[in-house]
């Protein structure tokens, strides 16, 4: 399978939920077109940005049909695919594969596999979808299992598995990866906390969770960098350090979509269980977003 053109500014979009919890079909389409119009390269949808884990199969199949649909081909949809089972993370790739560009497969949900049990799962998702592009999101810290390098030996043995989304935390990782596989995957930055760092190291692009409140930084950081203005990317990176460990935090959802909302671009309602923040965590977050808005860098100086 030939690798596609993954790159880039890659959000992981969020589900607009109603204040009842239902899906807010509307708010959710706009704000992903509104990113597109700012140039994001692509996106994920459904992935935990997107509270995949708190939708029905069927909620699943109506949202990313409308994305699919209302994207039309702008930027590539690439679908989380986050399960219990392999028997639903099977049936949910083959209904997803016609209205998506591609894959992000995390391990099996709750259940944590060994690396026998790993390697099988993604092989029974690539085998229910052989034509799609497959990106492995490795996040063992929060999904408790790590795509290690022998199992990506395996994976690599797969046609369709393409990609991988690196979120180990280990900025090592990625040259392992390369040392041991060349150009066979095509690495992704995969926390908002490494992502400058990666990029740095050959990863083609970031998959962004604060982007999807602040997509002009995280466009400007990547543009700078591939330009090898480090200096300058530098600038805004520091500058977006205390938002973006947001990313990597147990309430990651919960405080995308504070800012989101902080920013006029979302209501910021999660689905149950999580719940709305509050107390001492609420007014620090509060404290970190009013101070990145007050000090918010001019991009324009850098005449991108």
């Amino acid at each position: 399978m030939q690798t596609p053109d993954w790159h880039g500014v890659i959000p992981a979009v969020n589900t607009h939920f109603n204040e009842d919890f239902s899906i807010d079909y509307e708010a959710t389409l706009n704000h992903i077109d509104l990113q597109i119009k700012h140039g994001i390269h692509g996106m994920i949808a459904l992935g935990t940005c997107g509270e995949n884990n708190t939708l029905e199969e069927d909620e699943k199949i109506e949202i990313l049909s409308r994305i699919y649909k209302m994207v039309a081909g702008r930027v590539p949809v690439i679908v989380g695919v986050s399960e219990l089972s392999t028997q639903k993370a099977v049936r949910f790739a083959k209904a997803a594969a016609p209205i998506s560009d591609g894959f992000m497969l995390l391990p099996p949900m709750a259940y944590t596999s060994d690396k026998h049990e790993t390697v099988e799962y993604f092989k029974a998702v690539a085998a229910a979808a052989p034509q799609t592009p497959i990106m492995v999101y490795n996040c063992p810290e929060a999904y408790r299992v790590d795509v290690d390098l022998p199992i990506l030996r395996e994976l690599a043995k797969i046609d369709s598995v393409v990609c991988i989304k690196e979120a180990t935390g280990q900025t090592r990782r990625i040259t392992e990866i390369t040392r041991e596989f060349g150009d066979r995957f095509l690495i992704l930055a995969g926390l908002d906390t490494h992502a400058l760092e990666l990029m740095m190291l050959g990863a083609k692009g970031w998959i962004t969770g604060l982007g999807v409140a602040f997509p002009e930084e995280d466009l400007a950081i990547y543009q700078l960098q591939q330009e090898g203005r480090y200096e300058e990317a530098l600038e805004i990176y520091r500058w977006y350090m205390p938002m973006l460990i947001f990313d990597v935090v147990p309430h990651l959802v919960h405080l995308i979509k504070l800012t989101s909302q902080r920013m006029g671009l979302s209501n910021g309602v999660c689905r149950p269980p999580r719940l709305p923040l509050i107390g001492e965590e609420l007014a620090e977050a509060n404290k970190i977003i009013d101070e990145a808005i007050a000090t918010r860098i001019d991009l324009s100086k850098y005449n991108l």
